[in-house]
């Protein structure tokens, strides 16, 4: 288990995010950690690194600029920035929790193999550090409102923490796209499943040459009630428990038995 239950009030913070340092969402978070403790840093992408899942950056040297006392960006993905920040800026003083987010969009369902804000959390939580990735979902074409994380997101942290969850997990957490005042309550909930609808779109450069754009279409009907995607859908706040030993136990003894 990860040294849960926190006192916030003594907790060192390590916020990170995979929409980059300039992000609206990264200084929603900011504020959220600064609402939990004074002791606050912020170890970020220099570029906005979405979907860039839990890559590393291997065959380049990466780049570490410091800020300010407490803020650095790095020319990396959300993973580099989390090892960075634990085994270098922060190799003296660990953080004792990792906030990643508030991701532009939603994290729902298989969003979750994608997501870089998932895969900061997922380095802190490989690193020993409990992590908590949020975002925000956002209808296409609206502006996005912001309220809900804002106002919720500290409250979502006091008592997450307040449990002890396992240290091969991470937390992920997804506001609606409603105004703070209409958000109906928090659930904990599985991740759902949703029918993978993406498009593809074939054009032509101004060179003539042939391009493919993968769009992001996707159908969120007959999802389960119980799940990340229906609570958001439908106002919530969803809080989902991520385990990150992908074997598949029960089938284990199957192969084993067709391997004898």
């Amino acid at each position: 288990m990860f040294d849960l239950p926190l006192d916030l009030s003594r907790t060192r913070i390590l916020v990170t995010n995979d929409d980059g340092i300039h992000a609206q969402g990264l200084k929603v978070l900011e504020a959220i950690a600064r609402e939990l403790s004074d002791d606050v840093w912020v170890v970020a992408p220099e570029m906005e690194q979405s979907a860039a899942s839990h890559s590393l950056t291997i065959n380049r040297p990466l780049r570490l600029r410091k800020l300010d006392e407490r803020r650095f960006t790095v020319d990396g993905t959300p993973t580099d920035c989390v090892l960075l920040a634990v085994n270098h800026v922060m190799k003296d003083a660990r953080p004792t929790l990792v906030l990643s987010g508030v991701n532009q969009g939603s994290n729902i369902g298989e969003d979750v193999t994608y997501s870089g804000t998932i895969a900061a959390a997922m380095e802190a939580t490989l690193l020993n550090v409990p992590a908590i990735a949020m975002s925000q979902h956002y209808e296409p074409g609206q502006p996005i409102d912001w309220s809900a994380a804002a106002a919720h997101g500290a409250d979502v942290v006091r008592k997450a923490v307040t449990v002890a969850w396992p240290k091969n997990v991470l937390l992920n957490v997804n506001f609606p796209a409603r105004p703070a005042a209409e958000v109906t309550g928090i659930q904990v909930v599985r991740h759902g499943k949703r029918k993978i609808g993406d498009e593809l779109f074939e054009r032509v450069d101004p060179r003539g040459k042939p391009y493919i754009w993968i769009g992001t279409l996707r159908g969120e009907a007959d999802v389960a009630d119980d799940t990340d995607i229906h609570v958001v859908f439908n106002g919530g706040i969803s809080v989902t428990p991520v385990y990150l030993d992908l074997t598949h136990t029960p089938t284990l003894q199957t192969l084993r038995q067709a391997f004898v």
